[in-house]
């Protein structure tokens, strides 16, 4: 019960923190949200990958009715989703593409138009973190791989594009983020000065929050891979944030790197999409 309860307060944590980054991507595209007890909310559409709404408690209740919940208008009608017709009636479900990040997985949102866009679950580390050796054999990086923080604007094209932006585009990465004073860009480089894997950082009361954590497809002609990449960018956190525990959420191969590196999953989350 007491690993139950504990693994309880870590996803809080890390849905708050994730709430705050998202909140300051939106700023910095000029959009500003709200942050209630059940939700962090976007009356206006967020960029491009972020959603317009990240769930803080996992008190909300399902659905009590299985009737479709949006008339012509896209709006819910008031009672048919209570109490979710609250959070609903904060966001734009008007426009094609609206999303609600369910961080405790305990919604069903699909009544009211939605499908789940994908799953993930949260992870966490304890602090202090351990320094990790990168696995040996295969996962041991052929080159020098050196780990630094982004300083300027000018140093966020070459990162956003090993991240996956396209050419001349930052995606939803502005450079005001670059002056947030709890979001911090890390990368990694290579002695040649390529960009072959990152992350974001996002510090907030109690926990660091570790998103957007990539290894680029360069990565694999100097022997660098997620192992690789989640080692160093652990001991990376732990050495500027020695204090605070690490949370995030992750799927697939990251997710496994990340277990692979002193990680533990604490819990699901759920993405749902509306797609009209």
């Amino acid at each position: 019960m007491a690993d139950v309860t504990g693994q309880a307060t870590w996803v809080r944590a890390a849905a708050r923190n994730n709430a705050e980054w998202c909140a300051a991507v939106c700023r910095a595209h000029g959009v500003n949200g709200e942050f209630g007890d059940d939700a962090w909310t976007s009356s206006r559409r967020t960029p491009p990958l972020y959603p317009d709404a990240v769930t803080l408690t996992d008190r909300l209740a399902p659905p009590t009715s299985t009737e479709p919940e949006s008339g012509r208008s896209g709006t819910v009608r008031p009672g048919s989703l209570s109490p979710l017709t609250g959070l609903l009636s904060r966001i734009d479900t008007v426009c094609p593409g609206c999303s609600v990040k369910d961080s405790f997985a305990c919604l069903d949102l699909t009544p009211a138009g939605f499908e789940v866009l994908f799953e993930a679950q949260w992870i966490h580390r304890p602090a202090p973190a351990p320094t990790v050796q990168a696995p040996a054999s295969a996962h041991t990086p052929t080159y020098q791989i050196t780990w630094d923080a982004l300083t300027t604007p000018d140093d966020l094209p070459a990162w956003a594009s090993a991240w996956g932006a396209g050419p001349g585009d930052c995606g939803p990465f502005r450079p005001e983020l670059l002056a947030d004073d709890a979001t911090t860009f890390l990368r990694a480089r290579s002695a040649d000065g390529r960009v072959v894997a990152g992350a974001v950082a996002t510090v907030s009361a109690s926990v660091v929050g570790l998103s957007n954590v990539f290894t680029a497809p360069e990565a694999d002609a100097y022997g660098y891979a997620p192992r690789n990449t989640w080692a160093a960018c652990l001991a990376t956190v732990a050495a500027r944030w020695p204090r605070l525990p690490v949370v995030g959420y992750e799927s697939g191969a990251d997710l496994e790197a990340a277990v692979a590196n002193g990680c533990r999953t604490v819990g699901p989350l759920r993405v749902w999409w509306r797609r009209a």
